[in-house]
């Protein structure tokens, strides 16, 4: 399976709004995932979201808020 941008996050978040607000002004694709649908992700994000992870499984890479447009695309630039 390819890597994978996910933005970890919840309903009522607004730091989680904020993120998905970033990855759009960056036209960067993403799949969006409630923390609240997984237990496992509950357990290890609950206090970090919103998280930005690349890849899958306990492999990705994550990028911890607080994050903006510049620390996306460069974090983004190491993982390649």
């Amino acid at each position: 399976m390819q890597n994978q941008l996910i933005l970890l996050g919840t309903k009522g978040c607004h730091l989680c709004d904020d993120a998905e607000l970033l990855l759009q002004a960056l036209n960067l694709p993403y799949a969006y995932t409630d923390i609240l649908d997984d237990e496992k992700l509950l357990q290890r994000y609950e206090i970090s979201i919103p998280v930005l992870l690349y890849g899958h499984d306990e492999q990705a890479n994550a990028l911890f808020w607080p994050f903006d447009t510049e620390k996306i695309s460069g974090w983004l630039t190491s993982l390649s």
